[in-house]
């Protein structure tokens, strides 16, 4: 039997914890061959971020053309971005492509630092979110794209998720991790309603990378076959594990990765 590959397009996370080191290793973890573009370089361990420096937008544009013209990928996962130039580079490379795209609008390390320029959220909106058969956000990140306070209850949440699908995403998975309460809750928002995906959040600092992880477990169920709520639903439950053995890895002196072989390594 093949085995199924999916494409990262993403920036490269020295440290390995999340970005497009973080991508590829939830790709193998779950069975399917990575294939990568990256869209920037970022120097930074688990307590932050250095420096970053994108790569051309033609060079990004190329990655992806060499792999799309050679290579049968079955889902591709877009993380990082860093400019509107690039953006649009990524977008217009992609055309050739029919399969599913779940698209995590990087914006903000979980240092802090800045991964998306302020001026490019505009041309994310125009050419991505529509490509977007799923759309991963966080409840930051869902917030800018909307121009918008932060959600806080359930109900702001839910309709900042309405609102995102209204801009042309497909469905949305608006991520609970910066939520607060004992159970963290992902909901996907689709035309057809919305399903809850809750687990106990857990009481660790190493959670570097989550959001990556999170959107490339989709696009790896989606590459594997599975329907895109049974692609969330298995990706929620295998990051949820990858996070209760987190501090097991002993990573860095900050916010350490999750533990990406948690089912494979001893």
């Amino acid at each position: 039997m093949a085995i199924p590959a999916a494409l990262t397009i993403a920036g490269s996370d020295s440290g390995g914890g999340a970005g497009i080191q973080a991508d590829l290793k939830t790709f193998s973890a779950l069975g399917v061959y990575g294939c990568s573009a990256i869209t920037a370089i970022t120097a930074q361990n688990t307590c932050g971020v250095t420096r970053a420096e994108p790569v051309s937008p033609g060079m990004a544009a190329a990655q992806i053309d060499a792999v799309l013209s050679d290579i049968a990928i079955a889902a591709i996962k877009i993380g990082m971005l860093a400019n509107a130039e690039i953006i649009a580079e990524v977008a217009g490379a992609l055309r050739p492509f029919d399969g599913p795209v779940v698209l995590d609008p990087v914006m903000v390390a979980k240092s802090g630092a800045h991964l998306l320029a302020a001026d490019a959220v505009a041309s994310l909106i125009r050419h991505l979110l529509p490509r977007a058969d799923l759309l991963t956000p966080n409840l930051p990140e869902a917030a800018r794209l909307l121009g918008t306070a932060e959600a806080r209850t359930d109900e702001e949440i839910e309709a900042q998720g309405k609102a995102l699908l209204q801009l042309g995403a497909g469905a949305v998975v608006m991520k609970g991790g910066h939520a607060e309460g004992p159970v963290c809750t992902d909901r996907l928002i689709t035309t057809s309603g919305t399903t809850l995906f809750e687990a106990p959040r857990l009481p660790t600092r190493n959670t570097h990378g989550t959001g990556c992880t999170l959107s490339a477990a989709i696009a790896a169920e989606l590459a594997r076959g599975a329907a895109p709520q049974q692609a969330v639903k298995r990706a929620h439950g295998w990051l949820h594990a990858a996070i209760a053995a987190a501090d097991g890895l002993k990573i860095g002196h900050g916010h350490g990765p999750v533990h990406h072989f948690h089912e494979v390594w001893a």
